[in-house]
């Protein structure tokens, strides 16, 4: 071992150590000098030590004021306790300080491109941050989310290696078959012209496993879409892939709720209850405009369609002509808190309602004098009471009514209500009331020191539901045909096998969502294990039989080859670390994360090639 190599590390020191020789590793976080002593806070992932430097020992004096932010440094010295008074509560070291006696810098660090801190106001832009990823993974927040995220792996495999399950890894080279998200494409050097997909998810690998007889298989896998990016998107991300033989819905969800609960469990110290609610698609796009609603907040949209059958309003009256439905939100106590300027288009409600292509927001104000009730103005003197008696309309609350294709009004009315629910605090996230927590404590412990007490998190923080009862088949307006709502080898009900060619707008699938605060963080289905069924299911897809072999042939000799029931489902890993970790941004959860432009700044990746390398496999640019 030589000298300068660590003998603890800068979280492990205690008053037990006091009078011991120790040596640190670890980086500079902050420097603090003084004539007669420099004091550096050290850092390394597992803490920080306070490590002092006297001015009687000249030459290790004279190298401690010669030291920077993040020169990397062995320190050897003795513990001692600090000055009564002088203790951190903050730190888990803070009784105790290290007393340099001999400095070694292990490399020095040149000025910074940006200062490394944890202050959500001083961080410094993303991009730049991005581009210098290695420096901003030194963050104690950051560090915090990577352990977590190795905590949530870990806590998987430990629980489904327990229940018999294999992790057995599938190819990242595989067959281009498409159907929904962009796959990225390969080029072959030994077959040119021709071209690998990687996976933008495990499931044929997986069903073909389940054909094999392994009847319990897992992956913590990694897969790729070709996608537009937003804030919970990246080009490749992580999901924990499970499949099983001779299960039926119910084992499938029992089993993730069990997971669930051993997550939180392991994680957070939660304990959840189970089982999880459940609740039908088709009751979901009523009542909160989402295949993912977030039941934090009530807020339920109201349907008002049977109401507003005699309503001569045009905007209502041309709605149901077209087919259209009338449903509404009520904002308790709204018609305070937005003014008619937020009401009017182009306002602040309204442009979250255009989005999702609504033509116009209606709106009612609910007031105690005599200004016109605009609900009698849209539905008629005869009908506005029923109206306001099934909405539960009070003095003082604010109507939104939206008059569309019923698509259109689910889309809008539940962006709407997600953005009120979100804008007038109807919920509390646990990050929204930790960080008002510590914020208080910060001032307060700068004050006086006094420890801070433990943030509670409580079960309440994490609402799970569970979606099912899916549409099997959509239809595109756009293609002029039916596309999947799960993906194309999700069984539908068994009572709609024989239905699927005549009545395919009416057959259900065997589809679950798993919700986890207004976040889909994992789905699955059961699949077809009867090629008879497979087939039908291309077929109505627009798939001519040729096609399906030329795609699928290999599936659909497998699905001829005692192909047993199976069924599975991913948990989107990234998200359920985005929400345990108290973040927003998937970037934040993974370790080297594209830019929003799928990017990688620090690499420069994607990057131009050199033309011996197209010539290799073939390539020509135009």
């Amino acid at each position: 071992m030589s000298e300068w190599q660590r003998t603890h590390t800068c979280g492990d020191l205690r008053p037990t150590h006091i009078g011991s020789p120790v040596t640190l590793n670890g980086w500079v976080l902050a420097i603090r000098g003084y004539p007669k002593q420099v004091f550096v806070d050290f850092k390394d992932r597992y803490g920080v030590t306070q490590v002092v430097f006297e001015a009687d020992d000249a030459e290790v004096f004279a190298a401690a004021q010669a030291l920077g932010r993040e020169f990397c440094l062995s320190v050897t010295g003795e513990v001692r306790a600090r000055i009564p008074g002088k203790e951190r509560a903050d730190i888990a070291t803070g009784a105790v300080e290290l007393v340099a006696r001999s400095l070694t810098v292990l490399n020095a660090c040149p000025t910074l491109p940006f200062e490394i801190n944890e202050f959500g106001s001083e961080l410094a832009n993303e991009d730049i941050r991005l581009q210098y990823r290695y420096l901003d993974l030194r963050r104690k927040s950051l560090q915090n989310v990577i352990v977590l995220r190795h905590r949530l792996c870990k806590t998987i495999r430990d629980f489904l290696d327990a229940r018999g399950f294999l992790e057995i890894e599938t190819p990242l080279l595989g067959k281009s078959t498409p159907e929904g998200a962009r796959d990225y494409l390969v080029p072959s050097r030994v077959h040119h012209g021709e071209f690998y997909a990687l996976p933008q998810s495990p499931q044929l690998y997986k069903q073909l496993l389940m054909i094999s007889g392994y009847d319990k298989y897992f992956q913590i896998a990694r897969c790729l879409r070709d996608e537009d990016l937003r804030a919970d998107r990246q080009p490749e991300f992580t999901q924990l892939d499970v499949e099983m033989s001779f299960v039926e819905r119910e084992d499938i969800l029992t089993l993730m709720e069990q997971l669930s609960a051993e997550i939180l469990h392991t994680v957070h110290g939660l304990k959840v209850a189970t089982p999880f609610p459940r609740l039908a698609y088709a009751d979901a796009m009523v009542r909160y405009g989402s295949d993912k609603p977030d039941l934090r907040f009530g807020m339920e949209i109201t349907d008002l369609t049977d109401l507003a059958a005699a309503s001569e309003f045009p905007i209502i009256k041309s709605a149901l002509a077209d087919g259209g439905v009338v449903r509404a939100l009520v904002v308790k106590g709204g018609a305070a808190k937005y003014s008619n300027s937020q009401l009017k288009p182009g306002g602040e409600l309204p442009k979250v309602a255009e989005t999702f292509k609504a033509k116009i927001l209606l709106n009612a104000k609910a007031t105690a004098d005599a200004t016109p009730d605009l609900l009698v103005k849209y539905f008629g003197d005869a009908t506005h009471g029923p109206v306001r008696e099934r909405l539960g309309v009070e003095t003082g609350d604010l109507v939104l009514l939206i008059a569309d294709k019923e698509s259109i009004v689910a889309d809008a009315l539940g962006a709407l209500r997600n953005h009120l629910g979100a804008a007038l605090k109807l919920y509390r996230n646990w990050w929204d009331e930790k960080a008002e927590y510590d914020a208080t404590e910060e001032a307060a412990a700068k004050k006086e020191r006094r420890p801070a007490k433990a943030f509670e998190m409580k079960p309440e923080h994490f609402n799970f539901l569970w979606v099912v009862d899916f549409p099997m088949f959509m239809y595109d307006e756009d293609e002029k045909r039916h596309v999947a709502i799960h993906h194309p080898f999700t069984s539908p009900m068994d009572e709609d096998f024989a239905r699927m060619e005549s009545h395919p707008g009416e057959c259900k699938a065997k589809a679950y969502d798993l919700v986890l605060n207004g976040s889909e963080v994992g789905g699955g289905s059961i699949r077809n294990h009867r090629q008879d069924v497979q087939s039908t299911v291309f077929k109505m897809l627009g798939m001519e039989a040729d096609d399906a072999k030329a795609r699928f042939g290999f599936l659909l000799d497998a699905l001829q080859s005692g192909a047993p029931p199976h069924g599975g489902i991913a948990l989107g890993l990234d998200r359920w670390c985005m929400i345990l970790a108290g973040t927003t941004n998937i970037r934040d959860v993974i370790a080297f994360p594209k830019n929003k432009q799928a990017r990688d700044l620090m690499s420069g990746a994607p990057a131009a090639v050199e033309p011996r390398q197209l010539k290799d496999l073939g390539i020509k640019l135009s």
